[in-house]
């Protein structure tokens, strides 16, 4: 049944969701607020559960060219200690994730999407929604028709618009978010995510993310911790704050040198939220309007592929909307329910004013894969496998080599 379908938002799980549907028969139009679709931020990693995603979208060979293999992550204190050393080799060989630049994921979703047969409307921004028993209707702030249909996607991101209609409870900010930039990559953590600490109050991250096209550079993703309200200081002691990032890494002083300043660095903030039910009536949320958290454990961009492909086989398994959404939320809940409490639990032993927790952390994570079982939770954790989407060995075949 060819079903007329609204898409708010054209970032990975929009994007994604609205290929999966065209590509499916459906009449499918994505508005986006910006005057164009782009991506925003730097990098983000691509865990086994992304990429198995990207396979079923077709697209994960042409991911897996543009971005950089990962096989391990090491992150350690100011004073040298480790506090994790994890290999995703040691769960199953050729298992790894994928980092890639938000702007070379989003030209492969965008290519896929333009070739669906979907349409998008730009400058479009979608503010609110009224229903009836024959479909809906999205509307701007002056209160403007922008789009009519059966139903409603909402793909909007953490700071959507229409989450408030699903769910009015409001999500709740961390503490702490971040400061990313793209910078040139000069090949010093091959096959790393790497990340300093000084207690939870500092942490600096790098991660090599390839090419975000064909013929660009190599390049990597570096982020450091930072309160948004601390963002005016940090940027009028930018110098200052060069010093104490080289002195954190020393290998990163070039790279720090060459920054122009603060414009640099684009601010990211963060918040917890997690719908309880991620629909009302025809209005569905996916992505990080339907569950928003750090990105701690790096499952964002994969949970919004994963969301889009559960709620297209939905769709596809159930003639009314109201039995596909349900549908879709069941098959969802216990991933999402995982990594959110997950995500949160783990976020403030990484990004919070606390002593106590940044000593625990030192203590005890990187003793725990002394104990095999520990070791092997651990990094199905981390490779998005906690919940049996897909076993280990499933994910290392879909990942490829690496």
């Amino acid at each position: 049944m060819r079903r007329r379908i609204a898409v708010v938002g054209a970032g990975v799980g929009g994007l994604a969701v609205a290929t999966l549907l065209a590509r499916a028969g459906h009449d499918v139009t994505v508005l986006e607020r910006f005057a164009e679709s782009k991506p925003l931020g730097s990098g983000l990693m691509l865990q086994p559960t992304g990429l198995a995603a990207l396979d079923r979208l077709g697209l994960r060979e042409e991911i897996a060219t543009l971005g950089a293999c990962v096989t391990r992550l090491h992150g350690t204190t100011d004073r040298g200690a480790t506090v994790f050393d994890l290999d995703y080799g040691d769960l199953a060989p050729g298992l790894h994730a994928v980092a890639v630049h938000r702007a070379a994921l989003h030209g492969a979703l965008w290519r896929a999407f333009a070739a669906s047969g979907a349409r998008i409307e730009t400058a479009r921004e979608v503010v609110g929604i009224a229903e009836d028993s024959t479909g809906i209707r999205l509307r701007d702030t002056a209160g403007t028709t922008l789009a009519e249909a059966e139903f409603a996607i909402d793909a909007s991101g953490a700071r959507s618009a229409l989450r408030a209609v699903v769910e009015p409870r409001a999500p709740r900010a961390f503490t702490y978010g971040a400061v990313w930039a793209s910078v040139p990559d000069p090949g010093l953590a091959p096959g790393m995510l790497l990340q300093r600490y000084i207690a939870a109050r500092v942490m600096l991250g790098w991660l090599p993310v390839g090419r975000a096209t064909v013929d660009g550079p190599p390049l990597a993703a570096l982020f450091w911790s930072l309160k948004p309200e601390d963002h005016p200081a940090w940027a009028a002691r930018f110098d200052a704050w060069r010093e104490e990032a080289a002195t954190l890494w020393p290998p990163i002083a070039p790279v720090l040198a060459a920054l122009p300043g603060p414009e640099a660095f684009t601010p990211a903030r963060y918040i917890q939220f997690t719908a309880k039910r991620p629909w009302r009536g025809r209005l569905v949320l996916i992505g990080d309007a339907a569950h928003a958290t750090s990105p701690q454990l790096g499952q964002g961009a994969n949970s919004a592929m994963l969301d889009a492909l559960a709620l297209a086989d939905a769709l596809a398994a159930e003639p009314g909307h109201e039995a596909a959404f349900a549908r879709y939320a069941a098959a969802r809940r216990a991933h999402i329910r995982f990594y959110q409490r997950a995500s949160a639990i783990m976020t403030p032993f990484f990004q919070a004013d606390s002593r106590l927790l940044p000593w625990l952390r030192d203590l005890t994570f990187d003793r725990m894969k002394v104990v095999p079982w520990l070791h092997g939770e651990m990094l199905r954790t981390l490779a998005g496998l906690k919940t049996g989407l897909l076993t280990h060995r499933e994910a290392a075949r879909l990942a490829g080599p690496p």
